[in-house]
């Protein structure tokens, strides 16, 4: 990982370094239009076809039904089990806190205005299932997706080499009350989503992380239908702030955890001491020599770096032009950090809270604006799934209230017709 000095960066080089775009983004935005347009032009045997050629499996069918998700998942380990259990109920209670009832506002009197939620019908959820399959991933968004009450929930993940998909991820299905998941996974999946085949129907909105084809996949089709996305999520990233008090083997591990999600993802280390970087470093070099991931996580610490900042403050005014998808303070005075914190998808307050907590059972949601839309996005939540429809009702007071307001600005912009719409109301009530 190399290593800056904020002080000796110029605001040209801050925005260089915090870019994520690498140099193969032209040639995948162009091999995601072809992935697209051939399963818009050819749908169910274009999928069968990239899961031939993407996931090395031959399907006959492009789902698991209620039976064979059930059967599935009976294989599942009971630590397995009993872990997704709590996971569940943690992201559960966290998001039912989100669902309430707006009350109805009189703006004056006669004139009173409200808000009504309402889920989008048809959503899809994409579950990676690349280098690692993601039963966290299935509960963040179903969770919330279920709790909205959508209709239609579409659940979409590569196929495994024998044509399933892991027992993790059907008792997820059963947990939920999910009774199919279509085997398609990468850019694919998404256009399969967005425009429909003969197997996978049409949804309103995509939700889901993946790496740069579906991330390309999902602005694709946002622009190109009338299919909505839930965020630009792409490859994942962590920037954590430490300061003396920080410990540096908490830090490394927490880096190394970003690491290890992909080759693309990125870990970035903010200290206000070089001893502080210096001792992480080292504790990253040895960690890495004993994970399982370590290839992959070091090929991510070489799109990584570290900063040397004088304080907490210019530290935190360097991770809000960065805009981390994951914020992590490791500090005993997180407190004093929390006001600051202008861009973030998710924040990990003081040296006992690892990112991996909120990625699996801390109860907030995981999925998360990357790239920098954290400036511009949240992360998942129950307001990702329902519209806010706007009521209003008018009586005779609130009329003649209102109604010389609406008169004066409809003639002030020109357009008569909404003048009359008032006018033509208050002559009838009033008996003009």
């Amino acid at each position: 990982m190399k290593v800056y000095r904020f002080k000796e960066l110029s605001q040209q080089d801050i925005h260089n370094i915090c870019l994520r775009q690498l140099e193969d983004d032209g040639s995948i935005r162009d091999r995601v239009s072809e992935i697209v347009n051939q399963v818009k032009q050819h749908g169910d045997e274009a999928l069968k076809s990239f899961s031939s050629q993407f996931d090395k499996v031959e399907l006959k069918k492009l789902y698991l039904d209620e039976a064979e998700l059930a059967s599935i998942a009976a294989g599942i380990p009971a630590e397995v089990k009993t872990a997704i259990d709590v996971a569940y109920s943690n992201i559960k209670r966290f998001h039912e806190a989100q669902i309430h009832t707006e009350a109805p506002i009189e703006t004056m009197p006669g004139v009173t205005c409200w808000r009504e939620s309402r889920a989008i019908e048809r959503v899809g959820l994409y579950i990676p299932g690349g280098t690692a399959v993601l039963p966290s991933t299935f509960l963040m968004l179903g969770i919330p997706a279920t709790l909205a009450d959508c209709k239609q929930i579409v659940v979409c993940s590569p196929p495994q080499q024998d044509g399933k998909t892991n027992s993790y991820l059907a008792y997820c299905a059963v947990l939920l009350g999910i009774n199919r998941i279509y085997l398609a996974g990468g850019a694919q999946a998404v256009a399969a989503m967005a425009y429909g085949t003969a197997t996978i129907p049409k949804v309103d909105k995509i939700f889901g992380p993946g790496n740069r084809y579906v991330t390309q996949a999902k602005q694709l089709i946002q622009g190109n239908t009338l299919t909505a996305i839930d965020m630009p999520a792409g490859p994942s990233e962590v920037l954590v702030l430490a300061d003396e008090t920080a410990n540096p083997s908490y830090v490394a591990s927490d880096l190394l955890a970003q690491a290890e999600h992909g080759i693309d993802s990125q870990a970035i280390l903010v200290a206000t001491s070089s001893d502080m970087i210096d001792r992480t470093l080292a504790e990253v070099q040895a960690q890495l020599a004993v994970l399982p991931r370590r290839d992959i996580a070091g090929k991510a610490l070489e799109n990584s770096y570290a900063v040397l900042v004088d304080d907490l403050a210019e530290g935190m005014a360097f991770s809000n032009q960065y805009g981390p998808e994951h914020l992590i303070i490791a500090t005993t005075g997180y407190e004093s950090m929390v006001p600051l914190i202008v861009n973030a998808g998710s924040v990990f307050l003081g040296n006992l809270t690892p990112e991996s907590a909120g990625d699996y059972a801390s109860g907030t949601n995981h999925t998360l604006p990357t790239s920098g839309y954290a400036k511009a996005y949240s992360g998942v939540s129950i307001d990702s799934f329902i519209k806010k429809i706007t009521f209003q009702r008018i009586d005779k007071t609130g009329l003649n209230n209102i109604g010389n307001t609406v008169e004066v600005i409809a003639a002030a912009e020109g357009l008569q017709a909404h003048k009359n719409a008032i006018t033509i109301r208050l002559n009838s009530e009033n008996g003009y």
